[in-house]
C-alpha cells in the first residue's frame, strides 16, 4: 500500500511539474497605448469610417514566437491564446483627415452594435500559424490567425493574415486586416433618413488593425 501511494504522489508530482514547466515557457503579453482599429464601409452617399485607440486584451505565446527583432523561430504552428477587444463606445467616426465626423453617425452605430447589451468588440484566438519568417530585423513575421470574431452577442469564426513586427524590449506591433459583412453579424445595415434622401449603407466592411503589446514581467518568487 505504501509503495502504491509513494508510485502515485511521484506522478502527481511529475505531471505538476510537466504544468509548471509548460506554463513558465509561456509568454504573456498585454496590451499598450499606441493602438489603433479602423472599420471602413461604403453608403451611396460617400464611403465612411470610424476610429478607436485603445485596445485591450492579452496573448500567451510559446517559445517559438520572436520577442525581438531578426529572432530565429520555425515555421508552422505556435503554441498560442489570447484575446483582444475595442469597447463599442470608444469607437469614433471620423473623415478622411481623421478630424471628428458626426455625432450622429456615432449614435446610430452604437444603436446597430446593441452597446447597451454588448459593451465590446473581442476577438478570440484559437489557432497561430507562422506562414514567413522576418527577412530582416525591420520586416515583420507572417501569420496566419484563426479565431472567433464577437460583435453585437453574434459569433463568427474567422481566418486572417497577420503581421508581428518585433520592436525590442519585447514589445510587439500585431496589424491585420479582415474584411466580413454587417449581416453575418445580424447587423441590418444603416439607413437614416436626411433631408436630401435616404442614405443607404452598404453590406461590406473591412477592419484593419495596429495592436501594440509588451510581455509582462515574471511574478516575483514568494520568499520561503
Amino acid at each position: 500500500m505504501k509503495i502504491k501511494t509513494i508510485i502515485a504522489g511521484n506522478i502527481a508530482l511529475l505531471l505538476l511539474a510537466g504544468i509548471s514547466l509548460q506554463a513558465a515557457e509561456m509568454t504573456k503579453y498585454g496590451a499598450r497605448s499606441g493602438s489603433k482599429m479602423r472599420i471602413e464601409g461604403t453608403s451611396n452617399i460617400h464611403d465612411w469610417q470610424v476610429e478607436s485607440s485603445l485596445i485591450g486584451g492579452s496573448l500567451d505565446v510559446g517559445v517559438n514566437f520572436p520577442s525581438e527583432p531578426g529572432q530565429a523561430v520555425e515555421a508552422g504552428k505556435v503554441e498560442a491564446n489570447g484575446s483582444a477587444f475595442v469597447t463599442v463606445r470608444s469607437l469614433k467616426s471620423i473623415k478622411k483627415d481623421g478630424t471628428p465626423y458626426n455625432d450622429k453617425m456615432d449614435e446610430i452605430m452604437y444603436e446597430k452594435l446593441k452597446d447597451q447589451e454588448f459593451k465590446r468588440i473581442t476577438y478570440y484566438l484559437t489557432e497561430l500559424t507562422l506562414k514567413e519568417a522576418a527577412k530582416s530585423k525591420e520586416a515583420p513575421y507572417v501569420y496566419e490567425a484563426k479565431g472567433n470574431l464577437v460583435v453585437g452577442g453574434i459569433t463568427n469564426a474567422i481566418t486572417m493574415p497577420v503581421n508581428v513586427l518585433p520592436l525590442g524590449d519585447k514589445k510587439l506591433k500585431i496589424s491585420g486586416t479582415t474584411n466580413f459583412k454587417m449581416t453575418d453579424f445580424k447587423i441590418e445595415p444603416p439607413a437614416p433618413k436626411i433631408a436630401l434622401g435616404l442614405i443607404k449603407t452598404g453590406d461590406d466592411v473591412k477592419i484593419i488593425f495596429d495592436w501594440m503589446v509588451a510581455a509582462k514581467a515574471a511574478p516575483a518568487t514568494a520568499a520561503k
